[in-house]
């Protein structure tokens, strides 16, 4: 999912970000930003933790969503000392205000504080969670920034802990991540026939493509028309919307992790049966 791209920026000057979008494609401005980035020391930035595990005999590695850097790798020293401050501030849907430096991949956590003002996730809202955090680590490029992905995760995370309908709420996010991404389009436009999809004729979502007519041979999930007027929307009203919704963002994410399972909808899966 990450482009490379032709530019040397291993000793980049302190006005080589302003020079480089004056001169440069989009995408190399934002290869070159996320480069400077990581030479730098970031302070007082909104951020969530996705996942951690142990690093040495005290320490953890953490996954970091944060609103201007993206999905950000760090080390947090000490943090599994039992007087550590960062022991109980590191936890997973909470809002942080985090704050690092370093060059490497994974960079040194320096600061994190508790922000506040959210609910706690709870029950089934809290396995929703984990798989909204399983998502975004499997899908997020690291150093790539997702503004509007963060605020709608940190939409999400409210609307769970409110107890709004999950079924809704997870395949919003779910279109929204694909979305930022670049991996899926515009929902209610045929490549075909480029006009809007009509809402009594069925489609196939071409992974690589888009929508175009479904055919009786397509093996892919069949979509009816106002089904993906109602998605590009975000009206989930519909009976048939949920079902063929929850169907097709099974197929787009299954398609783009290779094969690969996601552990939390497994669970979900099974929890379900029980």
């Amino acid at each position: 999912m990450d482009s490379a791209a032709s530019l040397d920026v291993r000793t980049p000057p302190e006005s080589a970000e302003v020079e480089c979008e004056a001169a440069v494609p989009v995408r190399q401005a934002k290869l070159l930003k996320r480069v400077v980035a990581k030479g730098v020391r970031i302070a007082s930035q909104p951020g969530f933790v996705l996942h951690s595990y142990p690093y040495k005999e005290t320490s953890l590695i953490i996954e970091v969503f944060s609103r201007d850097y993206g999905r950000v790798a760090l080390v947090a020293k000490g943090a599994k000392r039992p007087h550590s401050q960062l022991r109980n501030v590191l936890q997973t849907f909470q809002p942080l205000s985090m704050g690092w430096s370093g060059k490497s991949d994974i960079r040194t956590l320096i600061s994190a504080e508790w922000v506040g003002g959210m609910l706690p996730l709870e029950k089934s809202g809290l396995l929703c969670g984990f798989y909204l955090n399983e998502l975004l680590v499997k899908f997020l490029v690291r150093d790539e920034p997702h503004p509007v992905l963060f605020d709608h995760y940190v939409s999400t995370l409210n609307q769970l802990a409110h107890h709004e309908p999950a079924p809704i709420v997870l395949r919003k996010f779910e279109q929204a991540l694909l979305s930022e991404s670049g991996l899926i389009a515009d929902l209610s436009y045929c490549t075909v026939a480029k006009t809007k999809v009509i809402a009594e004729k069925h489609y196939v979502i071409d992974p690589e493509t888009g929508a175009r007519p479904a055919r009786i041979i397509d093996k892919i999930p069949h979509i009816l028309g106002q089904t993906l007027l109602d998605m590009q929307a975000g009206e989930y009203q519909d009976a048939i919307t949920q079902s063929q919704s929850k169907m097709l963002m099974r197929y787009l994410l299954a398609h783009h992790l290779h094969g690969i399972p996601l552990n939390t909808r497994q669970i979900l899966i099974d929890l379900q049966k029980l």
